[in-house]
């Protein structure tokens, strides 16, 4: 078994059944069409994404909140934002809730993981993905759509983690924590551990990149791609 099989999982959670509007809307989202990496970052839409778990074992614990924030075409749209809070049988530890703040109640009173990850599939429709060690990210949503839904989420990350880094490698020329960058940028986050203010605070530098990577010959989404490609390799490597 594959790592990447070992974290995402394998089939629908035993039990789960979609009525007829949610099999519909994940028929639709299944049907868009993929983003077109091509585009310059200014005609694209990228969605900033952020989660809350239950830990940091991405094995074993469990998807909470999500929040996003979407750059379209170079701006942040305070409208164009998307949270949720997942509905727990089981309500997080108090140390964990410590840190996210979402507490029992709200725990036990959120969506229905499936209807939430729908929602989530139909505000991102195929848009590249954004965020700070994606890793983390994407392997607790993919577990959750595995779990919940069946399916895996068909879309690009961007990992700016790596990206920004090679594009201002004048001021940081390492991987090193989200805040960092946000105090050299003096970017404040208003609420940290909140998955919407955080994956805000992330679209601020996302921002802040796709400026730099106009200078810089790198003007699409694949090219950020690429560049985190290298990196990566390269970090392999020696």
């Amino acid at each position: 078994m594959s790592w990447l099989k070992r974290i995402f999982g394998g089939k629908a959670e035993p039990g789960v059944e979609l009525g007829d509007a949610q099999r519909d809307s994940l028929a639709a989202w299944q049907r868009s069409a993929a983003a077109d990496l091509s585009r310059p970052h200014y005609q694209t839409r990228y969605v900033v994404v952020d989660v809350e778990s239950s830990g940091l074992d991405m094995n074993r614990d469990r998807l909470i909140a999500i929040g996003a924030v979407a750059v379209v075409d170079g701006l942040i749209d305070a409208h164009d934002s998307f949270a949720t809070i997942l509905r727990q049988d089981e309500v997080s530890t108090t140390e964990n809730i410590l840190i996210h703040g979402i507490g029992g109640s709200a725990q036990r009173d959120g969506i229905d993981p499936p209807q939430a990850l729908l929602d989530f599939l139909n505000y991102c429709a195929k848009a590249p993905l954004v965020a700070y060690h994606a890793l983390f990210d994407q392997t607790m949503i993919e577990r959750a759509l595995r779990r919940h839904l069946g399916v895996r989420l068909d879309a690009e990350w961007i990992d700016l983690a790596w990206v920004l880094p090679d594009l201002f490698p004048e001021r940081i020329d390492a991987q090193v924590q989200l805040d960092d960058w946000l105090d050299l940028f003096s970017i404040e986050n208003i609420q940290r551990h909140n998955a919407v203010s955080d994956a805000l605070a992330t679209a601020m530098l996302l921002q802040a990149a796709i400026a730099r990577g106009a200078a810089r010959n790198a003007r699409t989404p694949a090219s950020f791609i690429d560049i985190q490609k290298s990196r990566r390799w390269l970090r392999r490597s020696t």
